[in-house]
């Protein structure tokens, strides 16, 4: 496949599964959202977008680092990895956002945050490059654990 189009694919991926999870919950982020009792360190609304975007699109760029390494178990494992972390991703603004159900959200953010780092363990055994990139992801994904957490707590 052209290598232009398969770095296009790669990041479009991403960005189309957090595009999709966005469009899906934007009402009860704008309507439901802000009735939340928050903590002190709950970032404005207008972090959340932007920060999502780089890091899918970090996410796009490590999964194309990785497809570039020759065929092997490991690169299998990791793409599945990959994959599965992103459908926790998915989910997560669904139960959250859409569904109301913060605590079950929870349990999500906590396996997705599982979830990047064996998929960083496993990069790593393909590609150090590819695992390098998703550190603010695991950053961002634990700081997003930790309010969750509180926002569950504050509005239980």
């Amino acid at each position: 496949m052209n290598k232009w189009l398969t770095i296009v694919l790669c990041i479009g991926l991403p960005l189309a599964v957090g595009g999709v999870s966005a469009y899906v919950t934007v009402q009860n982020i704008q309507n439901w959202y802000p009735g939340l009792a928050k903590p002190f360190f709950n970032p404005p609304n207008t972090v959340f977008g932007p920060v999502w975007t780089a890091l899918y699109i970090l996410m796009g760029v490590s999964f194309y680092l990785l497809l570039r390494e020759p065929s092997s178990e490991k690169k299998k494992q990791a793409i599945l990895l990959f994959f599965i972390q992103l459908v926790l991703n998915f989910w997560w603004s669904i139960l959250f956002f859409r569904f109301h159900w913060i605590g079950i959200a929870f349990i999500d953010i906590v396996l997705l945050w599982l979830f990047i780092i064996l998929m960083i363990r496993q990069f790593y055994r393909v590609s150090g490059k590819a695992a390098n990139l998703q550190w603010p992801y695991l950053a961002w994904v634990s700081f997003a654990n930790v309010l969750n957490a509180a926002i569950w707590y504050l509005n239980h």
